[in-house]
């Protein structure tokens, strides 16, 4: 059985570990870099400390969740709320699933968690951010009502 809940602190090591992964994949993709690099999510250090994982997400304006299988920690989604003028707007910056457990709802309960607790805060709206290449993130947000509004295009020029 699949489930998310709050991180606590006994599951840093896993959290971080989850995060380690999730970096090494992102920057693999097209895009990856730039992403990790300029926008929501930081480049973590190498490797994850678990004290900076916990100052990011762990404070008033931080959520940080785990997914789980049976009450073994396979996912992570972690987010954070910020203000845009007036409003609030929670940010998505990372959902992972560990290769093993995916495809069984472990993504979607992270994402639909992530969402929900938002609303629950009052947040306007949800940003994520989703790479060329990697449908299966894009398809995670779709099923949770996001939607593309800017598509970023790059050209190197020599």
């Amino acid at each position: 059985m699949e489930a998310a809940r709050p991180a606590l602190p006994s599951d840093l090591p896993v959290c971080a570990r989850l995060l380690e992964e999730a970096r090494d994949r992102v920057i693999e993709l097209r895009g990856g870099p730039e992403l990790l690099g300029a926008c929501s999510l930081p480049l973590p250090p190498e490797p994850v400390d678990e004290q900076w994982l916990a100052d990011r997400w762990t404070g008033p304006q931080g959520v940080l969740l785990v997914g789980t299988i049976d009450g073994v920690v396979v996912g992570l989604g972690a987010g954070r709320l910020t203000a845009r003028g007036e409003a609030r707007v929670g940010t998505i910056d990372c959902c992972y699933v560990e290769e093993g457990a995916r495809g069984v709802g472990v993504g979607s309960s992270l994402a639909e968690s992530l969402v929900r607790r938002f609303a629950e805060e009052g947040c306007a709206a949800v940003d994520a951010a989703a790479l060329p290449g990697d449908r299966g993130a894009k398809q995670l947000f779709e099923s949770q009502g996001l939607t593309a509004r800017l598509l970023v295009l790059h050209r190197r020029l020599p």
